[in-house]
């Protein structure tokens, strides 16, 4: 096989792996938010069932998560879904990943002084307008380093997308791997995943200097 055929072989999976990636974020940027603020509710049982989910999340590897997803529905309540292979894999990791966008924004939050929901207060500002013109630009600014980095860990975590035989572009290099007796679909691979998190990288430090308005 040439690596010009394996190069068009492989495109497939690696459109698949920007879908998983793609879809992640959609959903788990978003989420997190929701999830760091439901863990400062002020209703206990929401605090509890929320530190449950995020310890239970951090304290299993993704790969058990996306099986349990997939195979949970029939072995554990009896229904069979059918063939709902990347569904399950899109909730797993979107679930998986808010957890820790969760923790994230929380730190960014916590860091903002008690004093400018003060001020905001004395200024007539609603809970909401407080949050979202005054808290929010400053959580975002604070936490871009870490969501960057568990952005470029994204990456490298859709391989494990192979867990439920969906084949993204590292599960084809192994494929062609074994079939070819050949290296090459694995540095095929690596070259895909160092460009995906350089251009991640890239698009991650033009965003945090647009946010360096200090100077």
């Amino acid at each position: 096989m040439t690596l010009s055929t394996m190069l068009s072989t492989m495109s497939a999976g690696m459109l698949r792996s920007f879908a998983v990636f793609t879809l992640t974020l959609l959903g788990s940027l978003p989420l997190g938010m929701v999830v760091a603020l439901l863990k400062k509710s002020r209703f206990g049982l929401v605090r509890a069932i929320i530190n449950v989910y995020i310890s239970v999340i951090r304290g299993t590897p993704l790969m058990l998560q996306l099986l349990v997803w997939y195979f949970g529905p029939f072995y554990l309540l009896g229904i069979n879904i059918g063939d709902w292979r990347f569904p399950a894999l899109i909730l797993g990791f979107v679930l998986n990943y808010a957890a820790y966008f969760a923790e994230i924004y929380r730190g960014g939050i916590e860091s903002i002084p008690v004093g400018q929901y003060e001020a905001a207060e004395v200024l007539g500002y609603s809970r909401t307008q407080t949050f979202m013109r005054i808290i929010l630009p400053q959580v975002v600014k604070r936490i871009m380093p870490s969501v960057t980095n568990e952005v470029i860990t994204l990456v490298k975590d859709t391989s494990l997308a192979f867990t439920l035989a969906y084949q993204e572009v590292f599960s084809l290099a192994k494929q062609i791997s074994a079939s070819q007796t050949s290296f090459m679909p694995f540095l095929i691979a690596g070259v895909f995943y160092f460009v995906a998190n350089y251009v991640v990288e890239f698009a991650m430090s033009r965003i945090e200097k647009a946010l360096d308005y200090y100077k």
